[in-house]
């Protein structure tokens, strides 16, 4: 991760299955957050390139072979895919590493092999797909048919970036969806190395395209009369813009978007459960830049000062430093804005009466890079800003409750429902408290994510679901076909 390293340069946009000439001159410079230096440069896709692609995966959709492939046919791309991304799972949790500072454990761990399990989760699904089911309908026998929803814009986020590709373009190429891809400036370096892996894989020209770019292109893409589906993950903010953007076309969507959690531990939670579990759903998880991030932890007011300091304990001892030590649990955040904007909150909450029990800074000797201690607040109550605004790093909110009734409305008074945990010695009375919470994933005694399950949110955490059979169906149109009634004697 030095300065000296060679710069990742790609002078091509993958358009239509092909390394093809930019339409315009303009570049995305991506840079370290370790080093603040160049590591990587790609083109910066114009309108003119969506248009390219668009047209392409168009063409490659109605009239080329993808979507009119056996099924078995697609299943054997998509585990060639898969596989090719495990055979170089270090490779490629290196590049991300490069690129956006992911500690290179997590990078190993929640980047490169999750998206291998969201591919293989997808195919696992894929195996049992019925494109075509008969049906004894009121006035007849029908035939429902599940068709490919068609040319799926994919639109990604920087802090997880292969997870939240495969949880698109798996199913997507499953079903025989054509994809246009558009990562996040920050972070292009590895869907230009996914796109390489497709080739070599044996995907069609004309399948999938890669169009690293800002907003502009983003909603120029989107936005597109030629795009049947809309799959994005990002901010509740960009999320509402591409409702916009789609609407003008009747485009259907799914959002991914922000998130809020609770942690809720019960009056006779095990905090040597409890604590591990929480530092992985949040400074564990990517430093604190996940939306499943676990960041209002709910405590019991009787437990409130002994789970203080476990937190604070564990929080202050958690490795942080360069992200390519297998040691490091916290690296640097992504961008210079990322790393002020969590300062920036830290001050928000003194200010409305929090207390800074670990962190709250720079770390000592990590001048250079973007970083942020692993921060916990105390003595924070769910109408202050740092309890109900998503901030996107490790910085974590404690705030006390009553009865177990209190902390379920504690957990529900949010504007997002993406993820929580429920902590208690009795399983199933930390499974009721969960059923209670309003939010799309939801963990008893632990911090987890099933690629088998479906995954996504309540309210302005989003809409639809990835992964799982619903993820599946999230990429087909039906189709009821009215067959002839049998004849009669």
């Amino acid at each position: 991760m030095s300065a000296e390293r060679e710069v990742i340069s790609y002078q091509e946009l993958f358009i239509g299955g092909r390394w093809t000439e930019p339409a315009g001159g303009d570049v995305i410079d991506v840079v370290s957050p370790v080093t603040e230096q160049v590591v990587g440069r790609v083109p910066y896709a114009t309108a003119a390139d969506v248009d390219a692609a668009v047209a392409a995966a168009r063409a490659a959709f109605d009239h080329g072979p993808w979507p009119r492939t056996p099924l078995a046919e697609r299943i054997a791309v998509v585990t060639r895919i898969k596989d090719l991304i495990a055979e170089r799972h270090q490779e490629l949790a290196e590049l991300i590493t490069l690129q956006n500072g992911s500690p290179l454990a997590f990078s190993v761990r929640g980047q490169a092999l999750s998206a291998v399990g969201a591919f293989g989760a997808a195919l696992a699904v894929a195996a049992g797909f019925r494109p075509e089911e008969e049906r004894t309908g009121v006035a007849g026998p029908v035939l429902v048919r599940r068709e490919p929803v068609g040319v799926v814009a994919a639109v990604t986020p920087w802090n997880v970036p292969q997870m939240t590709i495969a949880a698109k373009l798996a199913p997507a190429l499953l079903t025989g969806c054509c994809v246009v891809l558009k990562p996040s400036p920050e972070t292009p370096l590895d869907a230009n190395w996914l796109a390489d892996v497709c080739v070599e894989a044996g995907l069609p020209d004309g399948v999938l395209s890669v169009l690293p770019g800002g907003r502009d292109t983003g909603a120029h893409l989107v936005g597109h009369p030629d795009v049947d589906k809309v799959a994005f993950t990002g901010s509740v903010a960009a999320g509402k813009a591409v409702m916009a953007a789609a609407a003008d076309n009747l485009t259907r969507v799914s959002l991914e978007l922000g998130g809020k959690s609770a942690a809720i531990l019960l009056d006779d939670a095990d905090l040597a459960t409890a604590v591990p579990a929480i530092v992985a759903g949040t400074c564990g998880a990517n430093s604190g830049q996940a939306c499943v991030a676990l960041t209002r932890v709910l405590v019991p007011d009787a437990r409130y000062d002994e789970v203080a300091t476990a937190l604070t304990r564990a929080f202050a001892a958690l490795p942080v430093g360069d992200p390519a030590d297998p040691a490091t649990v916290v690296g640097p955040l992504v961008t210079r804005a990322q790393q002020q904007r969590n300062l920036e909150y830290v001050r928000i909450g003194r200010d409305e009466g929090a207390t800074v029990l670990t962190g709250g800074g720079v770390p000592d000797g990590l001048t250079r890079g973007w970083y942020v201690e692993p921060t916990l607040l105390g003595d924070v109550t769910n109408d202050m800003r740092v309890a109900r605004e998503e901030i996107f790093g490790p910085v974590v909110c404690l705030i006390r409750y009553g009865t177990e009734g209190e902390a379920v409305e504690i957990a529900n008074d949010s504007d997002f429902g993406l993820s929580g945990a429920v902590f208690s010695a009795d399983g199933e009375r930390a499974a009721a408290v969960a059923r209670r919470v309003r939010t799309g994933t939801i963990t008893v005694n632990g911090f987890r994510l099933d690629l088998a399950a479906p995954f996504g949110g309540f309210k302005h955490s989003g809409l639809g679901r990835e992964f799982g059979p619903e993820g599946l169906e999230s990429y087909v149109e039906y189709q009821t076909l009215n067959l002839p009634r049998p004849a009669t004697d």
